[in-house]
Formats: structure tokens, sequence, C-alpha cells
């Protein structure tokens, strides 16, 4: 966490309202209408006009193709378009308008364009303040994003942010709803679905006005993502959560957007998973002959149990500590989706105990969506530590069979070590 940051800790947590130069901001609908009720989430994209164009309608194509009627349902999709040149905006207006009327008549899409009256806007490249043309960019983001997420406050539940040149996965939305379902009474800050760096990112809508604050108390010198890891820090969340894989990719050339102020962030590959050597040990009874390294085992075999109990545990003990990158955990049969761990999560352990029995300390790395996890791990900032154990643990008894059908992990390739 940055000094600056932390001079601001105190004054931060009692922002809950919106900043004072949010209350003087001026919307103007220019097409579509408010929803009728609350949704469960907001799409939002914030759209500028660049010198090599935009792929924004690419990006709403892609996402309402990647989406079904019953998704829908659940969000509205929100466009702020921030330049004011009044051409760029009545020409992008008109060609929304004309592929995407389906969706606006149904309140599905709104674009809206704001800015802040006459209070003087960060981001004026003829401001001399600014040491770079990058600050003057940087600043200007963050205005738009601050007036798209002050405009979405009382929209939805949840928000999702992504860019106006982002192909989406399909089913996307389902992917998101079971994450938040499955999320819903622990703590978190920002959700992630994407390895960019700001597309896939989901905030409770209860945090926006402080993170819209937070967008305009500090210097503009940083990009909004950079600020985004800061926010997450304020409010204790001290690692990210993300998911995969991603359901937010870069779409296009990747050369129209790179540039020095907005480097590209290309998505990791991730090869064969490639599980180090540990001991399983497990309070679960099992059928003759079924051992609960089955589970660990990068084969067919799997690990089964009849009426797995609260509390019940399957760990994966380490031989020697190491660098995980990203565990996935498989319950359930394969082809028919039976079998799989109703409720459950996935913890990280650390501090090995004597006699390879686990460990002393564990953290929550997750919990299981639809007896599926699949996440990216990572550490504190300049933290030394390495994983040593993986323990699943059942959080409601069923009365049922309980198939692990594998436990999955990649560790940090050696070259990445140095």
């Amino acid at each position: 966490m940055s000094s600056e940051s932390k001079n601001y800790l105190a004054t931060f947590k009692d922002l809950q309202k919106p900043s004072p130069l949010l209350r003087q901001a001026n919307y103007k609908f220019l097409t579509g209408s408010l929803p009728q009720e609350k949704k469960l989430l907001t799409v939002g994209i914030s759209s500028g006009k660049r010198p090599h164009g935009t792929y924004l309608l690419d990006t709403l194509q892609s996402l309402f193709e990647a989406s079904s009627e019953p998704e829908l349902n659940c969000i509205v999709v929100l466009v702020h378009l921030s330049d004011p040149d009044p051409e760029w905006l009545n020409q992008t207006v008109a060609n929304i308008s004309a592929l995407f009327k389906p969706h606006i008549e149904a309140q599905k899409l709104l674009l809206i364009h704001g800015d802040l009256s006459d209070s003087p806007l960060p981001g004026d490249l003829n401001n001399v303040s600014h040491a770079s043309p990058c600050e003057a960019r940087y600043s200007r983001q963050k205005v738009s994003y601050a007036l798209l997420m002050n405009f979405a406050l009382n929209l939805s539940e949840y928000f999702l942010v992504i860019e106006d040149y982002v192909h989406c996965t399909p089913k996307f939305i389902s992917t998101i709803y079971w994450v938040l379902s499955a999320w819903k009474e622990l703590s978190w800050v920002i959700l992630e679905f994407s390895s960019l760096s700001l597309s896939g990112k989901v905030f409770h809508n209860s945090d926006l006005p402080r993170l819209t604050s937070f967008f305009l108390l500090f210097h503009e010198n940083i990009p909004i993502h950079l600020f985004l890891s800061e926010f997450r820090l304020l409010l204790a969340q001290n690692v990210p959560i993300r998911f995969s894989p991603s359901v937010f990719y870069h779409m296009g050339n990747y050369s129209v957007f790179e540039d020095t102020c907005f480097p590209v962030e290309k998505e990791k590959v991730f090869g064969e998973p490639d599980n180090p050597v540990a001991n399983v040990l497990t309070d679960m009874m099992a059928g003759l002959n079924i051992i609960p390294q089955y589970a660990y085992i990068l084969n067919k075999e799997s690990y089964s149990v009849l009426d797995p109990v609260e509390g019940n545990y399957l760990t994966v003990i380490l031989e020697k500590p190491q660098k995980v990158i990203r565990i996935e955990v498989l319950t359930g049969s394969d082809k028919q989706g039976l079998y799989w761990l109703q409720q459950g999560q996935v913890e990280l352990g650390y501090d090995p105990l004597e006699n390879s029995r686990g460990c002393t300390r564990y953290t929550l790395l997750g919990p299981l969506v639809e007896g599926h996890l699949d996440q990216r791990v990572f550490y504190e900032e300049d933290s030394v530590e390495e994983l040593s154990c993986i323990r699943l643990i059942v959080l409601a008894s069923q009365k049922s069979w309980l198939l692990v059908r594998q436990i999955r992990v990649w560790t940090q390739p050696e070259e990445e070590k140095s």
C-alpha cells in the first residue's frame, strides 16, 4: 500500500457518500430508459473517441450473443459515452440504436453521457499541472468511470466493469451469477473474472460511493487498475480473488490498443497441471480399495465416499512447500453431473505439521461453485511464503455419494521464480 493511501485511510473509511464533485454531475440520456426493477448486475462500459476507432459495437454484439434471454433478464447494460464531441456522440448513438433496438426497447441497454457541470474536469490536456500526456489520460479515464459508477448506484446489487474492446464468452452471466451466489455470505471487495487489468471485475454496488470518491480523492498520475488494487487493500482484501478460466478477452488486434500509457496485458497461458508429490489424508469413509490418493493422481481414478458430514475434510499435504499459482477441484461425475459436493470450500495451508499431518494455519481460497472450483492463487506483496497444504472441507452434510473426481494443481515455472 502506498504511503499516500495510508495517509488517507482514516478519511477513506468514512466515505460512504458520493464525492461532492459527483453531486454536481449532469447526465443526459442518449437512448434507452431506466429498468423498472432493480437488477442483479449492471454491466458498465465507458467508451470514448479513439484515433484508431473502438470495438464498442463488437463488444456489445459479443455480450448479447453470449447471453440467453433469462440471463439478460438479470442485468442492465449501461454505456457511458464519455467524449463530449457532438458529432461522435450522435453517430455512435445512431449506430447502437440501429443495431440493438430490441435491447434498448426492452430496457436492457441504456446509453448516457455525463459531465461534472462547471467543475474543472481533471484530464484536460491544456492543464499544465499534468506532467505527461499519460497523466491526462489517466485522469480522464478515472473521471469517466466515476461518472459511470455514480449513475449505476441504484440500478443493481452488483456492478461489472468491462472495456469497449472485449469479447465475452458464452454464458458468462451464468458463470458470474453462480459465483456471486456461492460468495454471498463471504467477505470480498472485488471478484475477478478475467486476467485483464480492468475488464471482468465485479463490485458490490454498496461500495461504489467509496470507490468513486476514491477515484477523485487522489492525484491523477496512475491508471484505474492500480487504484483498484489500493482500494481492495484498504477494505482488507489482501490478495486478488480471480477465477479461471477467464470469461473476457481482448478483441481485435493488440497493436491497436498498445501504447505507453495503457500497456496491453496478455492472457496467461496455462499448460497441463503438474501436481507436485504429495500425501492425501481424509476422515471420510470410502469403499473397499478406494484410497484418497485417487483424488490427486492425474488419471481417470476418483475418490468416492457415502454420506459426507459437515466438517469432513480431504487434505493434500505437499512433500515440500510450493509456489502454487492455480488450483482446480472437480467433484461429481463428469457426464451426468451427479454426486458433487453441494456445499464445500477449499483452503490453503501454511506451516506444515510434523509427520505430514496437515498444516498449522489455513486461509480460504474459495467456496465450490456447483461442485467445482477453479481459481488463481496469489500471495501478499513481497511475501516469500509457499503453499504446503490444500484442504477440501465439507460445509453441510449430504445424504448421497460424493465423488472427488480430481484435484489439479499448477505450480510456478522455475524460470518465473527468479
